[in-house]
């Protein structure tokens, strides 16, 4: 059976895209930085006859992500990588406080370029793939009070491009997801979005994203249709 494996899938877009993913036939492999919350993913995807399993590491640890990978590599037939696990931390940029910026690179940035510089030779050796990074529509324009997270942002919107550039005929299918704001814990411990019942569900993005994998890059609105 081929494996997913989803960063940040304990909640949120993570973890339903984890259940369509599952509804299709593939084994997932949850990564995150909670084990309750990802035990609870783990058994919802088994309760509804999926297959998965949980993986706890620190993405933004270049020795953790090598050793890890090269671990379950010899367990799993990797398929594909989802780059979803992100944070934001939003106000003006004067006063943007250091911990949060690097906060930030590390696990928007340098993780998602652990995670795909360590599995992509996995999927290069089969010629087939998907590695899927869920950029945020602060990859296509810069916002008030965003600038540090959409920086994040459109570092990732540039590695994903020049990726599908690079491998382009190998087999491998690189996706750039950029959608709005989403109704999630996310925005709890911000003032920064005033009212979240507007946005989209996690599923709703989900299911939208699932239906145009096809495509190179998926732009999704936060607003409800």
């Amino acid at each position: 059976m081929k494996t997913i494996i989803i960063t940040g899938a304990g909640s949120g877009l993570g973890k339903e895209l984890a259940h369509l993913f599952s509804q299709k036939g593939y084994h997932l492999l949850l990564t995150g930085r909670t084990l309750e919350k990802l035990i609870t993913a783990k058994e919802e995807i088994i309760a509804q006859g999926g297959k998965a399993d949980i993986l706890l590491l620190d993405i933004g640890n270049a020795e953790d992500v090598s050793q890890k990978v090269e671990e379950i590599s010899h367990t799993y037939h990797i398929y594909g990588l989802v780059n979803n696990a992100g944070v934001g931390h939003f106000g003006p940029f004067v006063v943007m406080d250091e911990q949060h910026i690097s906060e930030m690179i590390n696990t928007n940035i340098l993780g998602t370029l652990l995670m795909t510089k360590a599995i992509l030779p996995q999927l290069l050796k089969g010629a087939e793939g998907r590695i899927m990074n869920i950029i945020s529509t602060a990859g296509l324009r810069g916002k008030v009070n965003e600038a540090v997270y959409a920086a994040s942002k459109f570092a990732i919107r540039g590695f994903t491009e020049s990726l599908q550039k690079e491998y382009e005929g190998s087999g491998i299918k690189f996706n750039a997801v950029y959608m709005g704001g989403m109704d999630t814990p996310f925005w709890e411990n911000s003032d920064h979005v005033k009212d979240t019942s507007r946005f989209r569900s996690p599923r709703e993005v989900a299911e939208l994203i699932i239906e145009q994998m096809d495509q190179d890059s998926i732009i999704i609105e936060s607003k409800k249709s």
